[in-house]
């Protein structure tokens, strides 16, 4: 796991110190060695930080040569030895033991389809000396990050947002209609950030810029092709086979590895799966806080690590603690995200650092097997649309209490699927309508970016309704939020995350498994609890999600209520430009009062002005 960074074109600033500016605004990102790579002619430069897992010593250092290719790299190629052996039959010879030798004699043999055969996380940059071609390329699923920006006479790329920002001295400027994307769901899905003009390269999508132009390739997606039913046996074996050897497979290193144990299904899933194949005691780690049973799963996770017999490691957060690091995890995020679960995978990865180098996790379950309520209440709203047409339903919800399930459910089912989910999916508008200055208003409905989410949708058309909310969990939520936050976290603490459950052949998988072995009769994930109950405890399998919860909203009955009231109403305050300052003391009065619940806002608007604080003031022209 390294960080990676690379200007190609027309510099306002000699190469070399912009590389070396670049490459060192991230140094938790690569601690072990650091170097560049400067052609002043064609005027390109490639810089790399390591975190050294495969081939530890200085002849897996980066920026890597090979022949014709230079390479910067971040990520794992976990089936690189199956593709060493492969490619010495066809007469290659390696001098290292890396995986980024690996990549790089792959690319050479097979060119851009060597992506196809890549089961891993990646985020690549390969310099062809010869043809003047520079290719990059992200993994399917999007695990590791890679950012881009492109200007008349320069391309630019980081693994970090803030990479290119110093390199640009802070040229680019906010996207205000990103805003509400941020305030809807919480994070800004899609290929734009909140810079304009610094780009995402999109999960399964490669880069390949030459002297004349710049091109995009998809060259991979998810096919929810469910329709044919091979029966449950069938899809529990095939199932757990995959798993347990994308958990195998996932243990290749030359350094300690560890798991992070919530004591959910997931997590203990890897556990249990991993527990015997490890020459000595597996470590695990585990985060809460001091605020209850709701907030600490340490007893879950005590019982699994005591059934497989882990060194088990814990750590408990205080209220100042989390509000102290506020500002620098959203430093270390790059943009606003609403996952305060991120500063408990912060402190847990600096502990499991202690110990480990690596550590394998559960994230992508619940969105491959479908481990979210809200897929169960979608379900049941759909059921209803089926049965009634919607000025019918919602006569008949009428006559039902307010507040009753069967009024929600009907009113419900006369929105059409793609605005209830995405609404569902997102923050209540309402608090748009109270809090945003009518100005902005009037900017954002003339440049609402809403193409993308529309196109997810339109690409499931057909298929049932679990399966289109899965697909687009899978390139929204799971990419620019947790994942970004798995990311962040890990690296800051200069720790590798791995996540089984992402493995592609997993993935690809469950995406042919009919929708109702994933959710039966209102159980979530019923494939997955039914494939490992000869493996784990019956409490652990039927336990409800929890996840390293943070107790935020017992937090905001003082500490961050008191911090909320401090930096939202600062005269000061960045957000004032876009939210009216009398809406915002007034929610926060109203919280305090305990006159309504609005927590969750409050600690968007925080995040969002933090970000401004760390970012908007240092960017805006």
């Amino acid at each position: 796991m390294c960080g990676i960074v690379g200007i190609w074109g027309k510099t306002e600033s000699p190469l070399e110190d912009l590389i070396q500016k670049m490459r060192d605004i991230f140094p938790y990102r690569g601690p072990d060695s650091k170097a560049l790579w400067i052609n002043n002619s064609d005027k390109i430069g490639l810089g790399h930080r390591r975190l050294s897992i495969l081939d530890i010593t200085s002849s897996g250092n980066q920026p890597m040569s090979y022949n014709d290719l230079i390479i910067v790299y971040n990520g794992e190629i976990y089936n690189y030895i199956e593709l060493r052996k492969e490619l010495e039959i066809k007469g290659y010879s390696f001098k290292t033991g890396t995986d980024t030798e690996v990549l790089l004699a792959s690319y050479t043999e097979w060119g851009k389809e060597c992506l196809n055969r890549f089961n891993g996380m990646w985020a690549f940059a390969i310099w062809n000396k010869k043809n003047k071609k520079l290719f990059l390329s992200r993994d399917r699923l999007g695990i590791k990050p890679l950012y881009y920006y492109q200007t008349k006479d320069s391309f630019y790329f980081a693994s970090e947002i803030k990479a290119i920002l110093c390199a640009l001295n802070n040229h680019p400027m906010l996207s205000p209609q990103l805003i509400d994307s941020y305030m809807s769901f919480g994070y800004i899905p899609g290929e734009n950030t909140l810079f304009k003009g610094i780009k995402r390269l999109l999960p399964g999508h490669l880069l390949e810029i030459t002297p004349q132009n710049l091109t995009i390739t998809k060259y991979w997606d998810i096919n929810f092709n469910n329709d044919y039913d091979l029966g449950f046996s069938h899809y529990l074996k095939q199932s757990r086979h995959i798993l347990e050897d994308a958990a195998k497979i996932r243990l290749r290193s030359d350094v300690p590895l560890g798991i992070f144990l919530s004591g959910g299904i997931d997590s203990s899933t890897v556990v249990g799966l991993l527990s015997k194949k490890v020459p000595e005691h597996l470590k695990t780690f585990s985060v809460a806080y001091n605020f209850g049973s709701k907030y600490n799963e340490t007893e879950y996770a005590r019982s699994v690590s005591s059934k497989f017999n882990t060194k088990h490691y814990e750590l408990f957060i205080s209220t100042k603690e989390f509000q102290d690091f506020i500002p620098k995890f959203v430093w270390l995020m790059d943009e606003p995200v609403t996952e305060s679960a991120a500063i408990s995978l912060y402190f847990i990865a600096k502990l499991a650092k202690e110990h480990v180098t690596v550590i394998l996790s559960g994230e992508g379950s619940d969105e491959i097997f479908a481990g979210y309520d809200l897929y169960h209440y979608m379900s049941i709203i759909e059921k209803y649309r089926h049965l009634l047409n919607p000025e019918i339903a919602q006569k008949i919800a009428s006559f039902f209490p307010v507040g009753s399930k069967f009024r929600k459910y009907l009113s419900l089912s006369s929105i059409p699927f793609e605005k209830l989910y995405r609404g569902i999916s997102t923050h209540e508008e309402h608090y748009k309508d109270l809090l945003y200055h009518r100005d902005f208003v009037d900017f954002i409905e003339k440049n609402k970016e809403i193409e993308f989410i529309e196109n997810l949708f339109t690409k499931t058309e057909g298929k049932d309704i679990l399966s289109r909310m899965l697909y687009f969990d899978i390139k929204t939520w799971l990419v620019d939020d947790l994942l970004i936050k798995a990311d962040r976290m890990s690296m800051a603490a200069s720790l590798e995350l791995r996540v089984p459950f992402l493995d592609y052949r997993l993935v690809e998988f469950a995406a042919t498994i009919p929708s109702h072995y994933k959710l039966h009769k209102g159980i979530n994930k019923f494939i997955l609890k039914k494939m490992v109950k000869d493996l784990l405890p019956k409490e652990i399998i039927d336990r409800k999600k929890m996840g390293f919860p943070t107790p935020l909203k017992i937090m905001f009955e003082k500490d961050l209520l008191n911090y909320s009231k401090d930096i939202l109403l600062s005269r000061s305050a960045f957000i004032h430009s876009y939210f009216k300052k009398e809406k915002i003391e007034n929610l926060i009065n109203d919280h305090a009062r305990k006159k309504l619940d609005h927590h969750r806002v409050i600690w968007q608007l925080i995040v969002l002005e933090n970000w401004m604080q760390g970012f908007f003031n240092k960017c805006a022209s």
